[in-house]
């Protein structure tokens, strides 16, 4: 049983109430945990006369979905005397980029003191996303994975599977672990460094009732935070479906993260250029069909993909629709293969500089 003492209940002691999870704060703007709240009926009425009176200002942040990909480090992007030196590497690359996403996240649990140190290795104005913990986007998870503590409570049976299903854990080892999660990002909420959640859903995460109410609570167990929802079953983003889905984003104040991938799949999501918040996303995951679906690759490997000129123009109007919908844009090249994605990521830039 998890005590009184743990993450959990000294986080929910001093979060927010949970409806206020459906507010947006501008563009730059993320709550922190030595804000007190006042009654919800006075932050509501603050935060709209803020955004009212306030002039917002637009940001396009560029970047990519990983600065620490193994064949990014091997492909010479870093000089030699950089890439195999962590806190040189992140410096390195957020002085060329003011975004990245960090997908380690989705492995194993943030650590406030390594948040901390991304704070300390990045510039006041540079913003970092984070890919949920699988658990938390019903992806199975390594048990060995879980904090000890966590892992030390689960069932024998449990504990002792490769794989294990949110199915199999409890609400309160859930809770707990969405709770150790949003502590974990305190240091970049602190220093307004933290840009969005990313809910990466799985192919068989379908639309359907039931699995709207497991985004509804995971946007209930993240409060204040920007949370953007990623699809990966094509059901959700279909004609007929298209407008509940959006719709359904947009009044839980949810972002709806826009791709570029490989088309033809039943994962396939189409490159709708949608804004359902005040923060739009676009994720690039290249177009390498061959390799999407194809057993026993690597992540890297599915990724491999460089785009031309030509396809990175091709979403030059979207994106322009999109900045207009938004307050904030976050552009990112998910192609983590050597430095396809850098290399995009620095193109798609100058594109838009030009344009």
């Amino acid at each position: 049983m998890l005590g009184q003492g743990t993450p959990l209940a000294r986080c929910w002691l001093r979060r927010p109430a949970i409806h206020l999870a459906r507010f947006f704060w501008p563009a730059g703007r993320r709550r922190s945990l030595e804000e007190c709240p006042a009654p919800p009926g006075a932050i509501r009425h603050a935060c709209a006369e803020r955004r009212t009176l306030s002039l917002v200002v637009k940001k396009v942040l560029i970047g990519t979905c990983s600065w620490t990909d193994p064949t990014l480090l091997e492909s010479g992007w870093y000089p030699d005397n950089i890439a195999k030196k962590a806190d040189e590497r992140l410096r390195f690359y957020a002085e060329r980029f003011n975004l990245v996403e960090n997908d380690a996240s989705y492995y194993a649990l943030p650590d406030p003191k390594q948040a901390q140190l991304w704070v300390e290795r990045t510039p006041k104005d540079f913003t970092m996303n984070f890919k949920a913990f699988a658990t938390i986007t019903t992806h199975p998870t390594d048990p060995k994975r879980l904090p000890k503590d966590l892992r030390a409570s689960l069932p024998e049976e449990v504990a002792a599977k490769k794989r294990v299903y949110p199915k199999d854990l409890t609400k309160e080892i859930i809770d707990e672990i969405h709770a150790r999660f949003w502590v974990a990002l305190e240091p970049l909420r602190k220093a307004g460094k933290l840009g969005a959640i990313l809910l990466q859903y799985p192919d068989w995460f379908t639309i359907s009732w039931r699995n709207k109410a497991e985004i509804i609570r995971a946007r209930e167990l993240l409060p204040d935070d920007r949370l953007a929802v990623e699809f990966r079953n094509a059901l959700w983003m279909e004609e007929r479906n298209r407008d509940e889905t959006l719709a359904f984003l947009r009044d839980n104040g949810l972002t709806y993260v826009a791709v570029d991938e490989p088309q033809g799949f039943p994962s396939s999501i189409p490159p709708v250029d949608a804004v359902t918040a005040p923060l739009a996303v676009v994720r690039f995951h290249g177009r390498n069909a061959e390799n999407w679906k194809k057993p026993g690759l690597t992540a890297a490997e599915r990724f491999d993909y460089s785009y031309k000129k030509s396809e990175l123009e091709e979403w030059l109007p979207k994106i322009k629709r999109m900045e207009e919908a938004s307050e904030e844009i976050h552009l990112l090249m998910n192609n983590c293969y050597g430095d396809k994605a850098v290399n995009n990521a620095r193109e798609l830039s100058e594109l838009l500089a030009r344009a």
